[in-house]
C-alpha cells in the first residue's frame, strides 16, 4: 500500500521558516520524480516544486522561486520543502505527490502526471 505523509506545517509570522517533510513508503521512490503543489481557500491546487529522480534537478513555481528549497533523501525515501521568507500569500495545505516516470523522465510539473497524493498539511503565515 502506497502511502505519502506530510508533516511540519503550522502556523508562522510573516518572514518566518518551516520545513516540510514527506515520508512514504510502499512506492519505488527512487524512479519517482517527486513534487509539492499547494491549495489555498477558494482557489485551485497549484504547482510548487519538483525534483528529480536522482534530486540532481529542480523546478519552482516563480512565486515560490529564490525562498523554497526542495529536497530528497533516497535513503529515508522522504522529500523535503524548506520555505524561507514565508508570506501570507503562502497559506494554503500543502500536498506531496509522487510520480512513477519512464526513463525517459527525470521530473514533471503538471498535477495529472503524478500519481500518488499525501494527505496534505495545512501552512498559515499570518502578517
Amino acid at each position: 500500500q502506497v502511502q505519502l505523509v506530510e508533516s511540519g506545517g503550522g502556523l508562522v509570522q510573516a518572514g518566518g521558516s518551516l520545513r516540510l517533510s514527506c515520508a512514504t513508503s510502499g512506492l519505488p521512490f527512487v524512479i519517482c520524480g517527486m513534487g509539492w503543489f499547494r491549495q489555498a481557500p477558494g482557489k485551485e491546487r497549484e504547482f510548487v516544486a519538483a525534483i528529480s529522480r536522482s534530486g540532481g534537478a529542480t523546478n519552482y513555481a516563480d512565486s515560490v522561486k529564490g525562498r523554497f528549497t526542495i529536497s530528497r533523501d533516497n535513503a529515508k525515501n522522504t522529500v523535503y520543502l524548506q520555505m524561507n521568507s514565508l508570506k501570507p500569500e503562502d497559506t494554503a495545505v500543502y500536498y506531496c505527490a509522487a510520480a512513477r516516470l519512464p526513463p525517459s523522465l527525470t521530473m514533471v510539473t503538471m498535477e495529472r502526471q503524478y500519481n500518488y497524493w499525501g494527505q496534505g498539511t495545512q501552512v498559515t503565515v499570518s502578517s
